[in-house]
């Protein structure tokens, strides 16, 4: 059982090729961000509790959703204890269930491309801010998240854990202008729907 009370950046690369879902749709996720606290310029935890990053200084294990550039939609699940903000960053994934929804929301886009990028992560899981602070269930493979849901089960959020962690690579986060240099970005190698260097 993942341990989401950790830092993200502990918990980001055993996301991987874990499925996250929200109601009939399930991506596999291929690429994640981990970004931290008030130490962390690039994280919008690092002013403090404002109204926008409050969700992050709250318990692990909730839904973070902010709007990137306007109409961005970009989708985190918050880790380490209450006070302590840290994020991971669900930045790219493969569709495995859900594709008529996902194809209606994103358009005439190739499968690889359906949740490649943080925006387009949002987009294919039709989330929206509304949904910010809202729990995740964690589930495992003994319960697939397909089947019906045991009584206290979210109904909207759940993460299927992979039956064993997947082979990463690890490299400085993309699409920032602070701190650039932390190596806080996990991906799987070769994975064609990674949106950053894949290699």
């Amino acid at each position: 059982m993942i341990d989401l009370s950790a830092p993200a950046t502990e918990v980001a690369p055993l996301l991987l090729g874990a499925t996250i879902w929200r109601g009939p749709v399930g991506i596999r996720l291929t690429e994640v961000e981990a970004y931290m606290g008030l130490d962390d310029p690039a994280s919008h935890a690092f002013r403090g509790p404002t109204p926008r990053a409050r969700v992050m200084f709250g318990p692990p294990g909730h839904i973070y959703v902010y709007l990137s550039y306007g109409i961005h939609r970009c989708v985190n699940l918050v880790c380490s204890p209450e006070g302590e903000a840290s994020a991971v960053l669900l930045r790219a994934g493969r569709v495995v269930a859900g594709k008529d929804d996902v194809r209606l929301r994103r358009g005439n886009v190739a499968e690889n491309r359906y949740a490649c990028g943080p925006g387009n992560m949002g987009s294919a899981l039709g989330t929206d801010l509304t949904e910010s602070g809202e729990s995740v269930s964690i589930i495992t493979g003994l319960t697939r998240a397909s089947q019906p849901l045991e009584a206290g089960i979210s109904s909207r959020w759940r993460l299927e854990l992979a039956t064993q962690v997947a082979e990463f690579r690890q490299g400085p986060r993309i699409g920032i202008s602070r701190n650039t240099d932390a190596p806080w970005r996990w991906w799987i190698p070769g994975d064609p729907t990674v949106s950053g260097p894949r290699k």
